[in-house]
């Protein structure tokens, strides 16, 4: 017989360690993404440190514009949704749909009349076009860089409205008065040039920012006034025909802008370009 035939078997199992901990790459995953979250954050932090107001609401916007295409959508494969059964005309482009009332429409206004809708097209087009040349949309503005952080605009039902507003050491007026700073009197002058190419009727309108202290006598109700009636001199002077003021009105730090109504953001004058199409 020969040697080693009874000798045991040995069997040697090798054990494979598996790529966890730093040998895996499952933590280069959510490493980037870590990265790419920072880098949005910083780049939002920036842009809220380098930009005005203004241009932050113009961004806002980009991304979630308030101004429809067409004020209702069949459904249909044509264009704008239309050209489907629910559709009252074959052209969805021009702001017809399904049978339903809209906000401002004049009920005896016929269905079928579209001279009301031309008009408050135009209307809201040259309000447009008033904003644009204020804050130099598409070209240079009639303001210098200093006034327009002061400037914010919106157009709502009522009409255009131009909000100028106090900023961390630049206000609009001097201290618990009316006397209108440089750049108020400036914004005020250019406004009064701007708004002659428009007939609208004017709304001025007064806020101030609510004390932390109250007041025996409450000065706030005659200062936002008193304000909002120098504003209105200034645009007078400025070239603005003094019977197109529809109103002056004050209404001291009941409508704060931002939720704490003693921030001096609440320093505000509305200057409204009011649509006569309503």
């Amino acid at each position: 017989m020969s040697a080693g035939t009874n000798a045991p078997t040995i069997i040697k199992r090798k054990k494979v360690v598996g790529g966890d901990g730093h040998h895996g790459g499952a933590w280069k995953v959510a490493y980037a993404d870590f990265v790419t979250a920072m880098m949005a954050f910083f780049m939002l932090m920036w842009l809220l440190n380098a930009t005005t107001e203004q241009q932050r609401k113009g961004i806002a916007d980009y991304f979630s514009p308030t101004i429809p295409i067409n004020r209702v959508s069949g459904g249909g494969s044509g264009a704008f949704g239309g050209d489907n059964i629910f559709t009252e005309d074959s052209l969805a482009q021009s702001g017809t749909g399904i049978n339903q009332p809209t906000i401002g429409q004049n009920p005896s206004r016929s269905e079928n009349d579209g001279a009301g809708d031309d008009a408050e097209a135009a209307q809201v087009a040259a309000l447009r076009d008033i904003e644009a040349v204020l804050l130099g949309q598409g070209g240079e503005s009639m303001l210098s860089e200093q006034a327009l952080r002061h400037i914010v605009t919106r157009l709502t039902d009522e009409g255009l409205v131009i909000e100028l507003f106090d900023l961390p050491g630049a206000t609009l007026f001097e201290p618990d008065n009316s006397t209108p700073n440089p750049v108020t009197r400036e914004i005020g002058a250019m406004l009064g040039r701007l708004v002659q190419a428009v007939s609208n009727p004017i709304a001025v309108k007064g806020h101030l920012q609510a004390k932390s202290v109250l007041q025996v006598n409450n000065p706030m109700w005659e200062l936002s006034v008193s304000r909002a009636g120098q504003m209105r001199v200034l645009m007078e002077d400025g070239g603005l025909n003094p019977r197109r003021i529809a109103r002056i009105t004050g209404v001291g730090d009941r409508v704060p802008a931002v939720r704490d109504s003693t921030a001096p953001r609440n320093n505000r004058i509305e200057v409204v370009l009011l649509r006569s199409d309503i």
